[in-house]
């Protein structure tokens, strides 16, 4: 009985030590008296995290800033080459209107028609030209398999060797992309020479 007694005299104190014990290091709590070891064992981890947080939000800054270029790289170029279709599909109406001039040029009494369709394709190279695409018309200059493509290759004793002798067929590009490769003949050394 006299056990029961005194643990009812001493609630306080139990109460006291339980919230003394939590372990969780917050020095801002009541009864948290923490050696200066750990106050600085404490402060180190804070820091850490701290850091951490830091060099993640860091990242996501970085992150957000990547996306938010690539969004508007992509859009420029969205932009950019909407026509490239388009333009592609024009190419042929192009080609007709030149096979067009070629015809009615060599053609007697056709000269009117020649000079007719020969400025429709003047307005039509002009207004695609405004809106970005360029005509490849490479003959006399070295072979560039970027932007033409090979039909044949000829022995030639006049032209410097793997430079355009003719072009078949005019390439184009689109804002500095090929919508189609200019079709050549290339040059090339003559058999016997060295």
């Amino acid at each position: 009985m006299a056990e029961d007694n005194e643990s009812r005299a001493r609630p306080d104190t139990q109460s006291q030590t339980a919230e003394g014990s939590r372990g969780d290091g917050d020095p801002g709590q009541a009864g948290g008296d923490l050696s200066p070891e750990a106050l600085t064992a404490r402060v180190g981890k804070l820091e850490e995290q701290l850091e951490q947080y830091r060099d993640q939000a860091l990242r996501s800054q970085a992150e957000a800033e990547n996306t938010r270029r690539r969004a508007a790289r992509d859009v420029e170029n969205a932009h950019k080459f909407a026509l490239e279709k388009f333009a592609a599909d024009l190419l042929p109406v192009l080609d007709s209107l030149e096979k067009a001039v070629e015809v009615a040029a060599g053609s007697e009494g056709a000269e009117s028609i020649a000079e007719g369709v020969e400025l429709s394709l003047k307005l039509c190279l002009s207004v695609l030209e405004k809106h970005g695409v360029e005509r490849i018309d490479p003959a006399g200059e070295p072979f560039d398999p970027q932007v033409h493509e090979a039909m044949a290759m000829v022995p030639s004793d006049h032209a410097e060797p793997n430079s355009v002798l003719e072009v078949m067929q005019a390439g184009y590009l689109l804002n500095g992309r090929v919508v189609r490769a200019a079709k050549v003949v290339v040059a090339r050394a003559p058999e016997g020479a060295s």
